[in-house]
């Protein structure tokens, strides 16, 4: 059996707004189960591969911070 993780998760998100979008990753983050990391992954390629190089160097800087807070 073959699963895309990928088209998966973006198919079940696809259609969603902000706030329905914002309550999948937070309630992904609140339950803190392993499961909920491919999907937010994914939705972290997708940020990435359509943020201009600013964004990227904000993202970066913001992990990078969060991380040494860790």
């Amino acid at each position: 059996m073959d699963i895309n993780i990928r088209r998966a998760v973006i198919h079940n998100v696809s259609d969603n707004n902000q706030e329905q979008l914002e309550d999948t990753i937070v309630d992904a983050m609140q339950k803190g189960e392993e499961k909920y990391l491919p999907g937010l992954g994914v939705l972290f390629e997708v940020i990435w591969q359509n943020a201009d190089e600013q964004k990227k160097s904000m993202m970066l800087d913001t992990l990078e911070n969060g991380l040494k807070q860790a």
